[in-house]
């Protein structure tokens, strides 16, 4: 109950942050210019907060969205409000495994150096359907599309640690709805089962996958001895279009809890600068 009291109202906790603390107030006086970092799904949401966060500390963020039009949209909406952002736009559809690959040559070819690996972007409570690849969509972007972007970019991250011994990040949005899964768990002898399927427990299972995915990439760079660590975060109940599909009452009850993208928890922000 005490948690849920300083969630509504914003009440600080031992860090000296709350619920109603800003990503601006959280990462006051950090200088990010050194760091190049990719945000999945960062043309709205909370992608679109960290994005214009991270360009206000100076780092050069590269927004990688399916949208081209909203990606360019939340480009110029930071631009607005700060002119020396360093912010570039790249097409990458999640759901499709040609689109992934597609993005990381075109990355890559850039030569640009890569810190940080944000894979922000997701689907969230879809009737069912499949992608283009014939994989239930929820799994499809939510997991395996970051899984195959992650494996293609791990070089590069390996790379830059090594050549700047800045410790490089991987952050998987996960939530707390992994714990609403299939009795099973993650059903991987028929992700594509529509008889059975359910939209929540589909979310709940690919969440399920992001958190096992951070567990073991950390597990093995841990291993490897290798300057970049792996991290899971809940991103806290935020009113964003990924609840487009959700009921009426499941928004009308985040609604109350939430106040606006710009109030992230705290304890994203540390995983992503070790605050």
């Amino acid at each position: 109950m005490v948690g849920i009291f300083s969630l509504v109202t914003g009440m600080v906790g031992p860090s000296g942050f709350g619920s109603s603390t800003t990503a601006e107030q959280v990462t006051e006086g950090i200088d990010a210019s050194n760091l190049t970092i990719i945000i999945t799904g960062g043309a709205s949401g909370i992608g679109l907060e960290t994005a214009r966060v991270l360009a206000l500390r100076k780092a050069h963020v590269i927004i990688a969205a399916r949208n081209m039009e909203s990606a360019k949209e939340a480009k110029q909406l930071i631009l607005e409000d700060n002119e020396s952002a360093r912010v570039d736009t790249m097409k990458l559809d999640l759901c499709s495994i040609k689109s992934v690959r597609s993005f990381v040559e075109n990355f890559l070819a850039l030569n640009l150096p890569l810190n940080i690996l944000i894979n922000n972007a997701g689907v969230m409570f879809c009737p069912f359907q499949l992608s283009q690849d014939g994989i239930e969509m929820q799994f499809a972007t939510n997991h395996l599309g970051h899984f195959l972007l992650t494996n293609l970019l791990l070089d590069k991250m390996k790379q830059t640690a090594k050549s700047t011994g800045i410790e490089g990040r991987i952050i998987n949005l996960s939530s707390i709805a992994h714990t609403y899964t299939y009795e099973e768990g993650i059903r991987l002898d028929n992700i594509n089962d529509q008889i059975g399927y359910s939209d929540k427990k589909a979310y709940g299972q690919s969440k399920l996958a992001n958190i096992l995915h951070s567990n073991e990439l950390s597990r093995r760079l841990k291993e490897e001895g290798v300057n970049i660590t792996a991290n899971s975060v809940h991103p806290g109940v935020i009113m964003t279009p990924l609840m487009r599909h959700s009921s009426l009452l499941m928004r009308s009850c985040n609604n109350m809890l939430c106040c606006s993208a710009s109030k992230l928890e705290r304890g994203n922000w540390e995983v992503l600068f070790g605050l």
